[in-house]
C-alpha cells in the first residue's frame, strides 16, 4: 500500500520536523517517535519494528500526528485572528 502521508509542499518538511521535535520535547526530529514511545510506555528499537503491536504503533503515531495538527489548527487560528486585526 502507498503511503498517503507525503508533503505537499516539499518545503515545508523543515517546519513540520521542528513542530514534531516541540512535540516531542525533543531537540532531534529523528528522535521524537522513540520519545513518545517512551512516554506511552512502548517499546521501540532503532530500524525494525515490525513485530509490535498495531495498536501500540498507532499510540505514537496517533499522539504525535494529532498534537500536530492541533498546534497547527492553533496556529492558523492565531494568523487569521492577528490578519482580522490588521484589516481593521
Amino acid at each position: 500500500m502507498a503511503n498517503k502521508n507525503r508533503i505537499l509542499v516539499p518545503e515545508a518538511r523543515e517546519g513540520l520536523d521542528q513542530l514534531k521535535a516541540k512535540i516531542a520535547n525533543t531537540e532531534d526530529p529523528q528522535k521524537a517517535k522513540f520519545e513518545v514511545a517512551k512516554e506511552q510506555q512502548v517499546s521501540l528499537n532503532q530500524g525494525y519494528n515490525g513485530n509490535i503491536k498495531a495498536k501500540d504503533a498507532g499510540k505514537i503515531g496517533g499522539h504525535l500526528g494529532g498534537n500536530m495538527v492541533k498546534e497547527l489548527v492553533k496556529m492558523g487560528q492565531q494568523q487569521l485572528e492577528q490578519n482580522r486585526k490588521d484589516s481593521h
